[in-house]
């Protein structure tokens, strides 16, 4: 009986939604500061690839209620809500470079510089 209920609070651990768990860069890397200005050509640069890439999760405005949210079985991050706008650029650089599942990473997927474009433009979310 104690097995049984052993092994039943195991699952039950295991199947908790990963959203649940603290998602935090190391220090070093939270540090990291955004070497490509905020302008017109980054802006739009990080704009498209938002909607390419990040749009059917996080949505067009940011707010975790893409057309694939649904069917994830966590919550997308709501880029536009203050506790994502006030991590650092190095925080949210980190976190598009390593992923955390379901969201892949984009280490090989895309170049730092357009990397950093996305981190300018996630900064024009706070503003919808």
């Amino acid at each position: 009986m104690i097995m049984v209920l052993l092994g039943s609070a195991l699952i039950a651990v295991s199947v908790e939604p990963e959203s649940k768990e603290k998602w935090v860069a190391p220090g070093a890397e939270a540090q990291k500061k955004n070497p490509v200005a905020i302008n017109d050509s980054s802006l739009a640069v990080g704009q498209k690839i938002y909607l390419q890439r990040c749009v059917g999760c996080h949505g067009r405005t940011g707010k975790g209620d893409g057309a694939d949210a649904a069917d994830l079985g966590i919550h997308p991050a709501k880029l536009s809500d203050a506790a994502v706008q006030q991590q650092t650029d190095g925080e949210l650089f980190w976190k598009v470079t390593v992923g955390k599942k379901p969201m892949p990473n984009y280490r090989s997927r895309l170049s730092p510089t357009d990397r950093w474009n996305v981190i300018n433009y996630l900064r024009t979310l706070a503003r919808r």
